[in-house]
């Protein structure tokens, strides 16, 4: 039991004290630790979400992740495969923006890497049939993830919309999801839940 109020008590952070900015630290680790909880329960709002593809984008998620596991790529690499389209819902015009942002804290530069730049790459696969330009990912060749994000688009992200494909459900993927994200390796509030 704690002896503070429940609450800060400053109307403006510039008249914050000491004591209100240990209210708050007592409620940024439980509300950190809860992340997972938060992500899984997300990643569930994509269920029947089709948007016109041949599965729902919980379904495309799963095949991901799946697929990565099977080939035995490792616990952080399936986690971002299972949260890369996580962005939809929220960010029609940049969802992998999204998926970059939440997992950022948690993965290697390289996977943050993938995540935030999967869209563009994935384009060649599709971008011509809209009017776009299928190579806009050219753009980026030559920096040192670019092998890395189009091998995850070819392996894992544009051949997951098979209806037929057994993906594992949800709750095999969440004892991951919670080791990924139990701690963040990089972050400025990485020493509040130290």
């Amino acid at each position: 039991m704690t002896d503070h109020p429940a609450h800060a008590s400053f109307t403006a952070m510039e008249h914050g004290t000491a004591e209100d900015w240990q209210v708050i630290a007592s409620h940024f680790s439980p509300f950190a630790k809860a992340l997972p909880d938060r992500v899984l329960a997300h990643l569930r709002l994509l269920d029947g979400d089709y948007g016109g593809f041949p599965i729902d984008r919980l379904q495309h998620s799963l095949q991901t992740a799946t697929r990565a596991h099977q080939a035995g790529e490792s616990e952080d690499y399936v986690v971002m495969a299972l949260l890369h389209d996580i962005g939809d819902t929220l960010g029609s015009y940049n969802h992998p923006d999204i998926a970059a942002a939440i997992l950022k804290p948690f993965v290697s530069e390289e996977l943050h890497w993938i995540t935030a730049q999967h869209g563009i790459f994935q384009g060649y696969y599709f971008f011509h049939h809209l009017g776009m330009d299928r190579d806009m990912r050219e753009a980026y060749r030559g920096h040192p993830h670019f092998e890395a994000t189009a091998r995850f688009c070819e392996r894992y992200d544009q051949a997951a919309f098979d209806p037929a494909f057994a993906s594992a459900p949800l709750d095999f993927f969440e004892p991951m999801v919670r080791r990924v994200m139990a701690a963040p390796l990089s972050s400025i509030y990485k020493s509040a839940v130290d």
